[in-house]
């Protein structure tokens, strides 16, 4: 199981944990993170994830976000296929840095693009090869499946 989490996943447990959904979608995340440690799901970083977490301004924050590139099992690097489709994306009503982030992950051949952006999720009826779904849905889906 391939899998690639946004830069807004990554920054979940940063976030003010003050309503539950947060909290709860901080727990899945967290809990998905355990699973690509003991080799549960395979990892996807790219060159999308780096650029955005070096505009981070908290050092710790940046540093424990870019670790995760250390252990990612796969990296995705820039290149003319991607930016491309990253432009066919933005058809769709994507952001660029998201449509960025989708052609990465499904050009690396990920099964699910795990967010926390909800107006992401809602594109995932029109976007072919991938599942966008947010980290309690994929852990749910996790537990079906077995």
């Amino acid at each position: 199981m391939k899998i690639y989490l946004d830069n807004c996943c990554y920054n979940r447990p940063f976030d003010t944990q003050s309503q539950r959904l947060v909290v709860l979608e901080t727990q899945a995340k967290l809990f998905i993170q355990a699973g690509v440690k003991q080799g549960l799901y395979d990892l996807v970083w790219s060159f999308m994830l780096e650029s955005e977490n070096e505009e981070n301004e908290q050092t710790e924050k940046r540093n424990v976000i870019a670790s995760w590139g250390d252990i990612a099992n796969e990296y995705c690097g820039s290149s003319s296929d991607i930016l491309e489709q990253g432009r066919k994306y933005m058809q769709f009503g994507l952001k660029h840095k998201d449509a960025l982030h989708l052609a990465c992950a499904i050009k690396s051949g990920c099964n699910y693009f795990i967010t926390t952006d909800k107006k992401l999720i809602r594109k995932n009826d029109k976007i072919d090869g991938i599942e966008i779904v947010n980290p309690i849905t994929f852990i749910l889906e996790m537990e079906d499946s077995k």
